[in-house]
C-alpha cells in the first residue's frame, strides 16, 4: 500500500479546499508542508515577520469574505502572531491561522522553540484545533477552515505537530472531508415586528456594521431606505454598504466624525442595529437616549444584549431579514407612508449633518505650518476619490483624522485596525489590499509610531514590486498618549511620548522605493501625483503639527477605567 506523509497530506488539504494564497514566514517546523505546496497552485506570500503575515491574512478575509490563511512556525513564530490574532477576533475577521509545534515526542523535553501554544491562544480565537494523529490532518484542516466562516466569522487555530507532518502513513487510512456551509438563518415573524416597531417610530435609524458586509446585504438595505426613508449610518466593515454618496446614507456611526451622527444617535426614538455591536464607539449604549426602543439583529445570539437592554433582539442574517422586511413594505402601501412619515427627520438629519462638518471645515481647509493632521487627511481623501481606490489607516490620531474625513463609496475600501486599536496594520493591510487588487490604487495613511511597528514590510512590498503609497503623518511622537497626558496631568511625558524627526523616506529610498519629504499643505497633492505616477513603493514623510488634539485623545483621557 502506498505511503504518504502527515505534510503531503495538509498541503493536499490546503489545494483541495482551493485556498490560492498563504501569508506566511517560513521555519523549519512548517517546512514538511512548504516542501508539497513548493509548485502548485497555493502562492505562498512571504513577509519579514509573522505578525505581518497574519495582519495581511485578516486584510484578506476582510476584504474578499473568504478566509484568509497565515502559516507560521513554533515557539516565537506563534507568539509574534498574537496582537494580530486579538485584533481578528475583536474585528470578526474570517482568518485560518495554521502553526506547526514541537513534536509530540518531544513535548517538556527543552526540545527547540517549545512551548505550550494551544492554552494561550484558546480565549482569542473561535476555536483552537490540534492534531496528533496524521491520518485525521486533512479532517482537523477542514473543520478549523469552515468554522472561520460559521455564523460570525473570526479568526482559528490549527497546530500540527512536527513529527506529525514528518510522520508516514497508509494512504487508504487518510480521512478527506470537505464541507462547504452557507448559512443565512432568519425568522420571518421578527421582520413584521421590525417593521411594526419603525412605523411607530418618528425618529428612526439603521447602524449598519460589519454583519451588513459579510451578509451581503447592499442591496437589500439600500432598498429599504429608499423605499422606508429610514437614515442610515453605517460602521466598520459596513462602511460602504450604502455609499457615503447615498441619498439616505449619514455617513461613519462613530459620534465624533463630523456629520449628523453624535445629533442623530442621541436624537432618535428607534435605533436598528445591523451587524454592529454595542461598544465604547457608542458610549456603551449611552449615546442613545435612554427611551429610545433598540432592535438589534445579529449572527451571533450571545451579543444580543450587550450594555443595553434589547427592545427586540432578532438572531437573523442582516440580508435574509433585511430582504424580508422589503417585502412587506409593499403591503398596503406601508413603504409609501413611511416615506412621507419620516420626510421632516430626514430633513433635520440633513441639518445636523451639515452643522457637524461645518464645525471641522477651518481644520481640513487649514492653510498653516506645520500641517493640520486633518488638511492632510483631507489631501488623501480628496486625491483617492475613485470609487475603485483603497485607503488604509494605521495609527492612533491619525486613524482618527483619517477615519473622520474619509468619504466611502464601495464596501470593502476601507481598513483600519477597528475597536482593538493595533498598531503596525497598516503596512501588511495595504500590501495585501495591492496583492487582491493589484490594478486599484492603494494609499495607507499612517502615524510616524504605528510606522516603525512593520517597517521592513516596505521591503516586502519593493521586493514584491507593489505600488502602495505610504503617507506619514510625522508628528514626532506617539501624539494620542501626549495629548491624552497633556489633558489629564496638564503635561506630556517626554519620556515615552516623544520620537523625534526621523526620515523615513531616506530609510525607503535606501531599500529600493522612492522618498519625498512635504512640509507645506499646497505640495500634498503634487506628492501624491508624482507617487502615483511613479510606478515605485512610496514613502511621503509629511511634518504634521505636533500640538494638535484629535477626539480620539480627548476620548482616551477621559475614559472611566483611566481616571485616578
Amino acid at each position: 500500500m502506498a505511503k504518504i506523509s502527515g505534510g503531503k497530506i495538509a498541503a493536499q488539504a490546503i489545494i483541495d479546499r482551493g485556498v490560492e494564497e498563504i501569508f506566511t514566514l517560513s521555519g523549519g517546523h512548517i517546512t514538511p508542508i512548504y516542501q508539497f505546496l513548493e509548485g502548485t497552485s497555493v502562492k505562498l506570500y512571504d513577509t519579514r515577520h509573522e505578525q505581518s503575515a497574519v495582519f495581511m491574512a485578516e486584510a484578506y478575509g476582510r476584504m474578499t469574505k473568504k478566509p484568509g490563511v497565515a502559516m507560521v512556525t513554533a515557539g516565537p513564530g506563534f507568539t509574534n502572531t498574537l496582537s494580530a490574532i486579538a485584533n481578528a477576533k475583536m474585528a470578526n475577521s474570517p482568518l485560518l491561522l495554521i502553526s506547526g509545534s514541537v513534536g509530540v515526542e518531544c513535548i517538556e523535553k527543552l526540545d527547540l522553540q517549545d512551548i505550550t501554544q494551544a492554552p494561550v491562544i484558546e480565549p482569542m480565537v473561535k476555536k483552537a484545533f490540534v492534531c496528533h494523529n496524521p491520518e485525521r490532518i486533512a479532517e482537523f484542516f477542514d473543520m478549523a477552515y469552515r468554522t472561520t466562516t460559521a455564523g460570525r466569522p473570526g479568526p482559528v487555530y490549527l497546530e500540527l505537530p512536527v513529527d506529525i507532518l514528518n510522520a508516514e502513513v497508509e494512504e487508504e487510512a487518510v480521512r478527506k472531508p470537505n464541507t462547504a456551509v452557507e448559512s443565512n438563518p432568519y425568522d420571518p415573524e421578527k421582520a413584521k415586528e421590525i417593521i411594526a416597531m419603525i412605523k411607530a417610530a418618528e425618529k428612526p435609524v439603521i447602524i449598519a456594521g460589519s454583519g451588513a458586509w459579510y451578509s451581503g446585504a447592499e442591496k437589500e438595505l439600500s432598498e429599504f431606505a429608499l423605499k422606508s426613508n429610514v437614515p442610515v449610518f453605517t460602521s466598520a466593515l459596513g462602511r460602504g454598504v450604502l455609499s457615503d454618496e447615498h441619498p439616505l446614507c449619514f455617513e461613519g456611526s462613530i459620534p465624533i466624525r463630523p456629520g449628523g451622527a453624535f445629533m442623530g444617535l442621541a436624537s432618535a426614538d428607534l435605533v436598528i442595529l445591523l451587524g454592529t455591536r454595542i461598544s465604547l464607539y457608542y458610549l456603551f449604549g449611552d449615546i442613545f437616549p435612554a427611551d429610545a426602543k433598540i432592535i438589534q439583529v445579529d449572527i451571533m445570539p450571545e451579543e444580543l444584549g450587550r450594555n443595553r437592554t434589547i427592545d427586540l433582539p432578532v438572531h437573523s442574517d442582516i440580508k435574509g431579514i433585511i430582504g424580508e422586511c422589503l417585502g412587506l413594505l409593499d403591503i398596503d402601501g406601508t413603504g409609501a407612508g413611511m416615506k412621507e412619515k419620516f420626510a421632516s427627520w430626514v430633513e433635520m438629519l440633513k441639518g445636523f449633518d451639515a452643522d457637524g462638518k461645518s464645525q471641522s471645515t477651518a481644520d481640513w481647509e487649514k492653510t498653516e505650518m506645520p500641517i493640520h493632521p486633518m488638511r492632510l487627511a483631507k489631501e488623501v481623501n480628496d486625491f483617492m476619490s475613485n470609487e475603485d481606490d483603497i485607503i488604509v489607516a494605521d495609527g492612533g490620531d491619525t486613524q482618527v483624522w483619517m477615519g473622520m474625513t474619509r468619504t466611502i463609496r464601495k464596501p470593502g475600501h476601507y481598513l483600519d485596525s477597528g475597536l482593538y486599536g493595533c498598531l503596525g496594520v497598516g503596512l501588511p493591510y495595504a500590501n495585501a489590499a495591492k496583492y487582491i487588487y493589484p490594478d486599484k490604487r492603494v494609499c495607507l495613511l499612517t502615524g510616524d509610531g504605528s510606522t516603525g511597528f512593520n517597517f521592513m514590510e516596505f521591503e516586502t512590498a519593493i521586493r514584491k514590486n507593489a505600488q502602495i503609497v505610504v503617507v506619514i503623518s510625522n508628528d514626532l511622537g506617539w501624539g494620542m498618549i501626549r495629548h491624552s497626558q497633556e489633558l489629564r496631568l496638564g503635561h506630556a511625558i517626554e519620556d515615552g511620548t516623544f520620537i523625534g524627526k526621523v526620515d523615513y523616506h531616506k530609510m525607503v529610498e535606501a531599500i529600493g522605493g522612492k522618498g519625498m519629504y512635504v512640509e507645506k499643505p499646497e505640495d500634498i497633492k503634487p506628492a501624491l501625483e508624482e507617487a502615483f505616477a511613479s510606478g515605485k513603493t512610496v514613502c511621503i514623510n509629511v511634518m504634521t503639527d505636533p500640538t494638535t488634539v484629535s477626539p480620539g485623545s480627548v476620548a482616551l483621557a477621559s475614559l472611566g477605567s483611566y481616571k485616578a
